[in-house]
């Protein structure tokens, strides 16, 4: 028997299926945390290296949180960086999602960087992405095509440059997601979050008529339910939250109608 220890990567698969997930926005490395949210259903976790102080020790346990629940675990890397992909991936993490992607170019700078051989350039190494190498019998060509299958990658769109370059980016056949960062959109149309402006919700519209049909999930940020069932009705197939979001009014109400009875 070959052991061949890659975790299936259930969001992908759900999305691969024409499905939707939702996840939550994690931007504490806490592993108790973590469990919590799993339990709760989300279809995947997104913790944050980009704006919160998680590294690749942190994504460690985290993946393993993930793994124990189901749960498919992403990180969102500080930069395009292709050793700095390589070394969240070789944490167990199951996806990478890529901000500030503005061309064609950086795009497949992301793929390559995310995929090994043939596919990308990904270094292979006995990391706890393939178990230490001490799963024996191993192999590393099962181990190749089983982590290229799952591995699930995410690149973020957040700019007028990369809204020009999308029609080139959807093209490349290992993106699975195409996420709008409508924080980030708004800021660099000149409209930091108003996501009511024309100006805004044009981009919006533009990045949705590009994706559609493309064979790509598109995903976003919503701060709420509310914004969420909007964005699903738009076509998001990839919607995640913020959990503080979630959880303040739920726990605020709950303050005011008890203090208040």
């Amino acid at each position: 028997m070959v052991w061949n220890h890659v975790h299936p990567n259930h969001a992908k698969a759900k999305l691969k299926a024409g499905e939707t997930v939702i996840g939550t926005y994690v931007r504490h490395p806490d592993t108790g945390i973590a469990e919590i949210l799993c339990y709760l259903g989300f279809d995947f976790l997104l913790f944050d290296g980009e704006h919160a102080p998680i590294g690749e020790k942190e994504l460690e346990n985290l993946a393993r949180v993930c793994e124990l629940t189901g749960v498919t675990s992403i990180a969102r890397v500080p930069s395009n960086l292709p050793w700095m992909i390589g070394r969240h991936l070789d944490t167990g993490i199951q996806g990478i999602q890529v901000p500030m992607v503005n061309s064609a170019a950086e795009a497949e700078t992301a793929v390559r960087a995310a995929k090994y051989a043939p596919l990308g350039t990904r270094g292979l190494a006995g990391a706890r992405a393939a178990n230490y190498g001490q799963l024996l019998p191993f192999s590393y060509p099962a181990h190749i095509a089983k982590s290229n299958a799952e591995s699930l990658v995410i690149l973020q769109v957040e700019t007028p440059a990369s809204i020009d370059a999308l029609p080139e980016i959807v093209k490349i056949p290992e993106i699975d997601v195409i996420f709008i960062g409508p924080t980030d959109l708004s800021l660099s149309l000149g409209h930091p979050g108003d996501f009511k402006h024309p100006e805004v919700q044009a981009a919006f519209a533009r990045i949705i008529g590009i994706v559609e049909g493309s064979g790509k999930a598109l995903g976003v940020l919503a701060a709420n339910t509310e914004a969420s069932l909007e964005w699903k009705a738009r076509g998001a197939r990839y919607i995640m939250s913020v959990f503080e979001a979630i959880m303040g009014p739920a726990i605020r109400g709950y303050l005011k109608t008890v203090r208040e009875s």
